[in-house]
């Protein structure tokens, strides 16, 4: 089962899904795809890790998603994604202007979810709501994230919209 998270910044999305994650039997594995860029991320992910405590198992992992989850097939019952809008930035970054590279990360992701054996739950931003951005990158970026926001959204079993820390299931 894939369940596909999504709302604005600090709707609430991040607790909904690891409050899901956490009704479900089995081990659990987080996958983080933020880097501590600098000392604020750095407090950021180290604050997140203590919430979720000894409740989940951790890998940050900022480019191969999907690698990381056919590496859970079998060890884990839960993977949580956490989430597409950094994941969509890490690999904007890295992979710059080669599209072939970072759709073949795309595809292997939506591989690994759709063969993991467990519920994987998949956390992004709604970016699609707001003004359009004064800028090719930013645009670049909004559209990207917008198409696999949709193609997750296609790809899941259940979709949750988060507004002000309350879901909304529209799938």
């Amino acid at each position: 089962m894939i369940l596909f998270v999504t709302g604005g910044a600090r709707s609430g999305k991040s607790t909904f899904a690891q409050n899901r994650g956490e009704s479900l039997p089995g081990r659990r594995l987080f996958l983080a795809t933020a880097e501590a860029s600098d000392d604020e991320m750095e407090l950021r992910i180290r604050r997140h890790r203590e919430q979720r405590g000894d409740r989940w198992d951790t890998r940050e992992e900022a480019v191969n998603l999907g690698e990381a989850i056919q590496s859970a097939r079998g060890a884990y019952e839960t993977v949580l994604v956490d989430c597409l809008t950094v994941w969509m930035s890490n690999l904007m970054h890295r992979y710059r202007e080669q599209y072939a590279a970072a759709s073949h990360m795309v595809d292997e992701l939506f591989r690994g979810l759709e063969e993991f054996q467990g519920t994987s739950i998949v956390v992004s931003n709604e970016v699609g709501m707001g003004i359009v951005p004064d800028n090719q990158l930013a645009r670049d970026y909004r559209d990207r994230l917008g198409f696999l926001n949709q193609r997750a959204a296609r790809a899941a079993d259940e979709v949750y919209l988060l507004c002000s820390g309350i879901p909304l299931k529209i799938k």
